[in-house]
């Protein structure tokens, strides 16, 4: 597996996998917009198996979304691409991340955990379709 920089050409994998996974998902203009503001990386393997985003505001960042292929989880994709990103922030100055997962979704928060992130809220009926609160989650860089 292959991590890299996602670029404009590869939006349409990874629009198509965002709507695999997300019930309101960003459409590829939402990406081409957001690339402006955030840093993405693309899992490769050999065909884009998932993606992170993460929108940077040194000295913080925030993840805007994390998403593998069915047919590419539990394999440490996901895990991958959180621990890049996170060598990423390191790199850029970047000392706190937070983001917001379903408070149901068990799998993310056991991969977001394993990787140093700690809850630290909850956003109360965050989600829709289902309506669901959120973990707020936060790593911060190790001094």
């Amino acid at each position: 597996m292959r991590i890299r920089q996602m670029t404009a050409e590869d939006i349409p994998a990874v629009a198509q996998i965002e709507k695999e996974c997300f019930s309101q998902p960003w459409s590829e203009q939402g990406f081409l917009d957001g690339m402006k503001d955030a840093i993405f990386f693309v899992a490769e393997d050999p065909q884009i198996a998932g993606y992170i985003g993460m929108y940077r505001m040194p000295p913080e960042g925030e993840i805007t979304n994390v998403a593998v292929t069915r047919k590419m989880r539990k394999k440490g994709c996901g895990r991958e691409l959180l621990l890049r990103m996170q060598q990423w922030a390191d790199e850029h100055g970047i000392d706190r991340i937070v983001l917001e997962v379903r408070s149901g979704n068990e799998p993310a928060i056991h991969l977001y955990r394993t990787c140093g992130f700690e809850k630290i809220g909850v956003r109360k009926n965050f989600y829709q379709f289902p309506r669901e609160d959120a973990d707020i989650m936060e790593w911060k860089r190790l001094c």
